[in-house]
């Protein structure tokens, strides 16, 4: 069976070759040139018969040629106008750019902005705590974490501090009406030095602490933060509780109980 070869295709666009149109083109252009040619012959002689027409040709000629050349020079001088200016602008808005980066360089760094205060009374119990762990971040404690929940005896956020200490915190998220009592830290003291080792032993309430908890807390070397001290401590107003105690209550914790 033959298979058939399909012949190569015109390209798209190309127009086909027309004998016709192109011989018509040649003789057009032919006798373009021969009357050109009989127009300057004719001209010549008449010059030659008339020397007052052949000045007046040779004037036009010259007049032609110069205003062509004026013509030309006055483009080339418009044109290097225009060049000319045009660099003018373009170098003053670089030396405007250039002023400008230098007036920003000397200009001193905005200060950072505050952050917004946390009602921390607000935050769900999870939420709290996570909020207290974010705090020991903030200030040099990269290892803290929530560790809260059932079976977590007393310890709710687990750190270490910058200086190498173990810190155990437990959080209260209480209302202003309820106010952590001293049944609440002994319990907290039975776990955070016997069972979690604890270096630095932080208790946090947004409802405050009654006397006697702070009472057993004093004796227990249990460092209490109250809503005040919280809100000290989240808006950079007092040092975080691991540098804020006096170094004989940070003996106190090193030694325990």
């Amino acid at each position: 069976m033959g298979i058939q070869i399909r012949g190569r295709s015109d390209r798209q666009g190309d127009a086909p070759f027309d004998l016709r149109r192109t011989t018509f083109g040649f003789v057009l252009l032919a006798l373009v040139l021969a009357g050109g040619g009989l127009a300057l012959r004719a001209a010549w002689r008449s010059a030659g018969r008339h020397p007052v027409v052949a000045v007046l040709l040779a004037v036009l000629v010259l007049v032609a040629a110069f205003v062509v050349l004026r013509r030309r020079r006055r483009a080339r001088r418009v044109a290097e106008t225009v060049a000319d200016t045009a660099y003018g602008i373009v170098d003053a808005g670089l030396a405007e750019l250039d002023a400008a980066a230098a007036a920003r360089a000397q200009e001193p760094p905005a200060p950072p902005e505050a952050a917004e205060p946390v009602d921390h009374a607000e935050l769900d119990p999870y939420a709290f705590e996570e909020a207290v762990a974010e705090l020991c971040r903030r200030d040099g404690c990269a290892d803290a974490e929530v560790v809260g929940g059932a079976g977590d005896l007393g310890a709710d956020v687990l750190a270490t501090t910058p200086d190498g200490r173990r810190l155990v915190v437990q959080c209260k998220r209480y209302g202003p009406e309820n106010r952590a009592g001293s049944q609440e830290l002994q319990r907290f003291g039975g776990t955070c030095y016997a069972v979690h080792e604890a270096d630095i032993a932080l208790v946090v309430s947004t409802g405050g602490f009654t006397e006697p908890a702070l009472d057993y807390a004093e004796q227990c070397a249990i460092l209490c933060y109250g809503p005040e001290e919280l809100t000290a401590w989240s808006e950079g107003g007092a040092p975080p509780p691991w540098e804020a105690a006096s170094p004989a209550e940070q003996d106190a914790w090193l030694s325990g109980p």
